[in-house]
């Protein structure tokens, strides 16, 4: 395979990056160059709710600029991003119309748990190191402009994770007027960053003690300059770490960039950043943190070699979009062998019928999910178990999903109890949601669910071929299903509207 030459573009809250990156035959890739520059559109954001028409100008000669360099490395293949300033910003829409309109390059807004999973690639890809060090109870930290993702791991499988909105560049902003009337900035950041940290321990860390932090983020590498003498190329103690926050919340930014020779505006993040890092050491009781040379256009190559199948990682990162659904489900105490029973059935008839309804990988994944997280609605009231099942899931980030595919996974879960009107009817509170796999992943989990109707288990093996018009569901069981098969048929007749086959249930009880 020929060498392929690729472009990240990173469209920050802080700053715009490119990185260039070699992909070969050997199926696997190198930075080969990089340029960045710092704006804080974050800034504009954060304060005014959207980006200036200064700012947006700022951005497209950015862009201009980046184009002309992946013309001269003859990049055969980019991909573009933008993460929370645009995202949040009002006028989101209009700021990726101009960028088109004035680059011809497509910026794709990202979902705040594509944007923490994209730079969960990035680690794995490039951190050699990461099995082993998350083989012990490990935090993922990634500190970001405006928000901070903390993601726990035990034994390398995937436990929480969080979203915490007190970025670097937001307390920065939000709390300088009031630390200059304090007197006191380092303390009153403190006192707001410890309020979150302790509201995360208390909810998800109980008496569990985090042995390491991985800390990624921009402003992790500009903390590395402030303690020189020592190499802190990946692990820094937390001795070393107190030495950094001595030095650090001594010098003011101007002080920090004439002695460090770091940039103005990242120097203004160091007091935040470090802040946030010490209150999740204390909390956390974590040894050691590690700080791999890691950025967000890394996870941007490593997120595009993945979607090609380019290369094989290591890990295998569905596995933790099921555990954090997985997690979600077991908060709400549902029936893990009732969701385990489901989840086996659903996937067993989507791949029995996957000639016919034509879908992929992440539509199984969808369905999946809405298998693990369909009852959790019943912790809250089991009078409305879908509605609220539909209100926990659209409101509960599920990292590497996008909004759309959540919402997708909400209303299965909702309409897998619910009618199902009609697409002219509920098209408003779709949205941009794809009406056909609702429908089709639905009519799926309706048949699993109502096969453990009982939550008993009772059906101990399924085979399910596809013959003809007909979907054949063969049970093995050693109890009476008289339930499940009483209600299966009203259940066939949605399956059969939305496939045109018809499902039927044989089964044999085994004495």
């Amino acid at each position: 395979m020929a060498v392929k030459t690729f472009a990240a573009i990173y469209v920050g809250s802080s700053d715009l990056s490119l990185d260039i990156y070699e992909i070969n035959g050997k199926k696997s890739f190198k930075k080969i160059d990089g340029i960045s520059r710092i704006i804080e559109l974050g800034k504009d954001t954060y304060s005014d709710g959207s980006l200036s028409i200064e700012s947006i100008k700022l951005v497209c000669e950015t862009l201009s600029d980046f184009k002309r360099k992946m013309k001269e490395y003859q990049v055969a293949d980019y991909r573009a991003y933008a993460t929370s300033a645009v995202r949040e910003a009002e006028n989101s829409e209009l700021i990726i119309d101009a960028i088109k309109r004035e680059t011809d390059i497509d910026v794709r807004i990202l979902s705040n748990s594509e944007q923490r999973y994209m730079n969960f690639k990035g680690l794995v890809a490039k951190y050699e190191n990461f099995h082993q060090v998350a083989s012990k109870n490990t935090a993922f930290i990634d500190v970001g402009a405006g928000s901070v993702q903390i993601s726990l791991f035990d034994k390398n499988n995937l436990i929480v994770t969080e979203n915490i909105p007190i970025g670097a560049l937001r307390i920065r902003d939000y709390l300088s007027m009031i630390g200059s009337k304090s007197g006191k900035m380092d303390q009153v950041i403190a006192d707001f960053v410890e309020s979150d940290i302790v509201t995360f321990r208390n909810i998800y860390l109980n008496d569990k003690e985090i042995k390491n932090i991985i800390a990624v983020g921009e402003v992790i590498k500009v903390l590395k300059k402030v303690l020189p003498e020592i190499d802190t190329t990946e692990r820094i103690s937390k001795e070393q770490f107190d030495r950094v926050y001595s030095r650090a919340v001594k010098l003011s930014p101007q002080e920090l960039t004439e002695k460090y020779g770091i940039p103005y505006e990242r120097a203004t993040l160091i007091l935040p950043t470090i802040l946030i890092y010490k209150s999740l050491l204390n909390n956390c009781k974590a040894e050691d943190i590690y700080a791999p040379n890691l950025s967000f256009c890394d996870g941007i190559a490593a997120s595009y070699i993945d979607e090609g199948s380019r290369v094989a990682f290591s890990h295998d990162f569905s596995e933790d979009i099921v555990a954090s659904a997985t997690n979600i489900s077991k908060r709400y105490r549902c029936n893990q062998s009732h969701l385990d029973a489901v989840s086996e059935l659903a996937l067993k008839i989507f791949d029995s019928v996957k000639k016919i309804h034509g879908m992929g990988k992440l539509e199984r994944l969808q369905l999946q999910i809405a298998a693990i997280l369909h009852d959790c609605g019943n912790y809250i009231s089991m009078n409305n178990g879908a509605i609220n099942s539909y209100y926990i899931v659209e409101n509960t980030e599920i990292i590497g999903l996008s909004h759309k595919e959540r919402m997708e996974i909400a209303n299965i879960v909702k309409y897998n109890i619910l009618y199902l009107p009609s697409r002219e009817k509920i098209q408003a509170e779709l949205g941009s949601c794809n009406y056909i796999t609702i429908a089709k992943l639905v009519a799926i989990l309706r048949i699993a669910n109502i096969l453990d109707k009982s939550h008993l288990q009772k059906i101990e093996d399924a085979n399910i071929t596809l013959k003809d018009d007909k979907l054949i569901i063969s049970a093995v069981t050693y109890d009476d299903i008289s339930l499940e098969a009483g209600l299966f048929e009203s259940r066939a007749d949605f399956f059969e509207q939305v496939y045109g086959i018809r499902p039927v249930l044989r089964f044999r009880r085994n004495i």
